[in-house]
């Protein structure tokens, strides 16, 4: 079972098991994990599991959440990971699975005509990877552009590894609602670059729509997905940087 460490200046002050889908964590008594320290909010996180992964969500509190040292609004959590909370620390820690022991196998000893054909597939092989890195391959960027509703500019560049979306004046994107008073989450969204493309995920679940469909958790961005939050409606999009 996986479970948390509660630290307070490095020292390990209690070990929390999660044994359930949701833990609140704050300063006032109704939360699952109470620490009564005036930095921390009255509702400050909490953590949740949704499908196979840990997240840990910021309930807007006055001081932030942390993960290893970077301030963030939701965030998937990994063994080990350091979930900051003012002088107060909750380490994550997942469940370990045993390591598979495979035994070993003794090396075939090759013949002269094998190693020759080694070699010759080897030098082929460092041929073609020194042909691949003498092109200039032009690495494409994420874009976002506003088609419908308000928001502070046409386009957006996904330059940073998370860029988040809603009405808030700590994100990138501002964007307003739908209805008479134009209310909107404080933060909708967020979009995550990675290695292998976009990703975005719902802050809160169920408000962003991608192609027509409502998204819980995360999902893939691909060229020319349409996005709506509210009232804004944008389209991502690719392009050489």
């Amino acid at each position: 079972m996986p479970k948390l460490l509660l630290k307070f200046n490095a020292a390990v002050i209690k070990e929390i098991p999660i044994n359930k889908s949701s833990i609140s964590v704050g300063r006032k008594p109704d939360n699952d994990i109470v620490i009564d320290n005036p930095a921390i909010s009255g509702h400050h996180c909490k953590i949740v599991l949704k499908g196979d992964t840990h997240y840990v969500e910021d309930l807007e509190s006055t001081n932030g959440t942390f993960v290893n040292e970077k301030r963030v609004m939701k965030a998937g959590l990994h063994h080990n990971d350091v979930v900051g909370l003012a002088r107060h620390a909750l380490v994550f820690i997942s469940e370990e699975p045993e390591e598979e022991i495979v035994p070993p196998v003794a090396a075939k000893p090759a013949a002269a005509d094998e190693t020759m054909v080694l070699s010759a597939e080897k030098k082929a092989e460092m041929a073609a990877a020194a042909a691949k890195n003498t092109e200039d391959p032009q690495e494409k960027a994420g874009y976002l552009r506003v088609l419908k509703g308000i928001a502070g500019d046409p386009e957006y560049a996904l330059k940073g590894l998370s860029t988040y979306i809603g009405k808030s004046d700590r994100v990138q994107i501002p964007i307003k609602g739908t209805g008479l008073f134009g209310s909107a989450p404080e933060v909708a969204a967020s979009v995550h670059r990675k290695p292998d493309g976009y990703t975005l995920m719902a802050v809160k679940d169920g408000y962003p729509i991608v192609n027509g469909s409502s998204v819980s958790g995360s999902v893939s961005l691909n060229d020319g997905d349409i996005i709506e939050c509210g009232g804004t409606t944008m389209q991502f999009f690719l392009k050489s940087g």
